[in-house]
This record gives C-alpha cells, structure tokens and sequence, in this order.
C-alpha cells in the first residue's frame, strides 16, 4: 500500500510538471555512475581553478532541491561565484539483498565521488556539503576521511541525537525497533512511511508551515513560485533502502553513537571527535526539524574546532523553514554570500599552507 502511494505522488509530480511547476535545472554533465548514485558536475572541466565542492544531498527526497529554480540554486549561487560544483546523485538502489546501508551512503561512495573529482580537477580535499541527514553523511565521511576533506559546510544537518535530537529522536525511542518497522512496510522502505514517520514526529513543521507558508506567500511573486515548486518537489517519494533506514534509526537518532564514538561504519568505528578542518555550521531555529543543538553540541565533541556559524532566520517560500537554508529568497541574499566567502577563504588558506610546504620540501630523518 505504501508502495503504492508512493507512484500516486510520482503520478501527480508529473502532471504538475505539466503545469510548468518541475525543476527549472542548471546544466549538467555526468561524471561516473555507480550502482546507487551518479556524480554529476555543473562547470567545464577544462574551465576555472575556483574551489571545489562536492554535493551530498538527504537520501529520501530528489537532489534536485539544490538547483530549483535559478533564483533560488545553490548549484547557480555557487556557479556565480567560480565554484566548481558537483553533486552526488541518490538512485534507487538494486541490490537483490537490499543490503545498502550508512556504510555505502555516508563512505563508499562519497569516497568513489571524491576519486572521481580529484581524477579531473587534480583536487585530493573538496569542500563537502550537505543539507539535512545528507549533511551528517557528510560529516561521517569526514571524520572517517579527515585527510581527503578540505571543510565542511553543514545546513541544518544533525550530529547530536538522543536527548539533543528533537522531535524526531524523541518519536523514534516511542516506536517499535527500525527492524519491526521494516518488516511491517515493507523493503525498501517507502518514502510515503518516513514522510507519514516526520509528519507524525513534528507536525508543527510538516503540517503547519506549509499551509502558513502559502498564506504568507500570496502576495509576494518569488516567494510563491518557489512555494509551489517545492510542493511539487516533495511528491518525489524515494525509498530507503531497509539497512540504511535501521542504521539511520538506531545506530543515529535511537543511541546516538555519532557523538558518543560507537558508530560502526563499514567495519570501522567513528565518532564526531575525529573531525578536523574548517567547518560551517549554518542552524536553523525556526526549522522546528534539526535544533540548533543537535548541530552545536555536536561540534563541541571536536578538539581545537575551527566552526563559523551562520543563523537562518525565516523567510515565505520554502514551504518548509527547514528547507529555507536551501531554497528562501532571504537565504540567497544573505547566508549563501558568506558561505561562499568563508569557501573561498577556506580553499586559499589550503592552497597558501600546500604552496609552503611544497618550498619546505620532504622532511629527511638521519
């Protein structure tokens, strides 16, 4: 049944893509494809020597979010500004087994994207990005990989779970075990389930703020096109494969192991504290989804933290103040201009210290 409403969702996207409302996309080129996700980038590869960012969007809803409408694109606000970007695409995973898990999503392939990118731009430390969940992939590969990550730039992203979790750590340790879950749904899990697990979880967000949104909308051109093509970009329900959806639940929101340094990442233990490098660290208190202490007293686990913190304060739009970091009018005018100040700034510093020591030449022991 889930299932089901799942493609009655697709069904209506379509018809609303009909409607002119789908994605208005920058142009892209793919740059590899894997079973479970592809890379794509959005610059000329033989154009620009600007920063290097890589992309990894939240796993249940499309990645299109981040390259909207060109008023309100990440991709386009960074392209602006010579950042050479490229995104790592979520597909519906094929493994028989449905064995896909944090351990492919949060190392595997990131790591596969970040080969590729330093196989065509010569870059070994990208900036790594991410929105939501895709940001605590994000900050896993990083502390697993602190060596192939040049900074983090983390958007309303959890790392603190348990009792800084919020509503949703709150509703997951009131449910059944993420196993009971699946086999009940069925696996993958729909995304219609997780949608109807957040509504349930926080509906002052989920429910509320869409309809105050539009309300605060109508009167205001931008803000209301933006409004009606995230409506439209929420009825692309992605299914989580059944592994990651209980790493997720238990391993993250139920027992916090991120924080606590028990996280099990593909053979590997990883905690918060093995960060290292610049990070920026934009919370969101109207958001009502991520409190702003999942995200700071996350980064308090990382010894001499290099954190700028960014605040979004709401704007009419993005449907849901949790996706306004990504898609408000008020987000392009005011945070994404300091993002890419404090990226570029990052990249030189980086670039500055690698010139230095390639002068110093190799150290010699005798």
């Amino acid at each position: 049944m889930s299932a089901w409403l799942d493609e009655m969702h697709r069904q209506a996207g379509r018809m609303l893509d009909a409607l002119g409302l789908g994605p208005q996309e920058t142009l892209s080129r793919l740059v590899a494809e894997w079973p479970g996700a592809r890379l794509r980038a959005y610059h000329d590869p033989e154009q620009g020597d600007g920063p290097v960012l890589l992309i990894l969007p939240a796993p249940f809803k499309r990645a299109y979010i981040w390259d909207l409408l060109p008023q309100v694109s990440a991709v386009r606000r960074c392209r602006t500004r010579g950042v050479r970007v490229y995104l790592l695409e979520w597909l519906v995973p094929t493994k028989p087994d449905d064995g896909w898990s944090l351990a492919d999503y949060a190392d595997r392939l990131p790591a596969a994207a970040r080969a590729a990118i330093e196989a065509e731009t010569g870059i070994s430390q990208p900036l790594i990005a991410g929105h939501s969940l895709g940001g605590t992939f994000a900050a896993i590969f990083a502390a697993l990989h602190p060596e192939q990550t040049g900074g983090l730039i983390l958007m309303d992203a959890p790392l603190a779970f348990g009792e800084h979790g919020g509503p949703l750590a709150q509703a997951v340790r009131l449910i059944p075990h993420a196993t009971a879950v699946r086999e009940m749904v069925g696996s993958p899990v729909p995304g219609s389930v997780i949608n109807a697990l957040c509504l349930g979880a926080a509906p002052d967000a989920f429910q509320l703020q869409p309809a105050l949104d539009l309300a605060a909308s109508l009167q205001d051109p931008l803000a209301l096109a933006v409004h009606t093509h995230v409506a439209r970009w929420a009825l692309d329900e992605f299914p989580l494969p059944g592994q990651l959806f209980e790493d997720v639940l238990e391993q993250l929101y139920r027992e916090d192991r991120f924080r606590h340094g028990t996280l099990h990442v593909g053979g590997r233990q990883v905690r918060i504290a093995d960060l290292r490098g610049p990070v920026m660290a934009v919370i969101n208190p109207l958001g009502k989804v991520v409190p702003p202490a999942s995200l700071l007293r996350g980064l308090d686990e990382v010894p001499d933290r290099a954190v700028d913190t960014l605040t979004y304060e709401g704007d009419r739009g993005p449907l849901l103040q949790h996706l306004g970091p990504l898609v408000a009018p008020v987000a392009h005018e005011r945070l994404w201009p300091r993002i890419l100040d404090w990226a570029q700034r990052v990249t030189s510093q980086a670039s500055k210290a690698s010139a230095a020591r390639s002068r110093r030449g190799p150290s010699i022991s005798v």
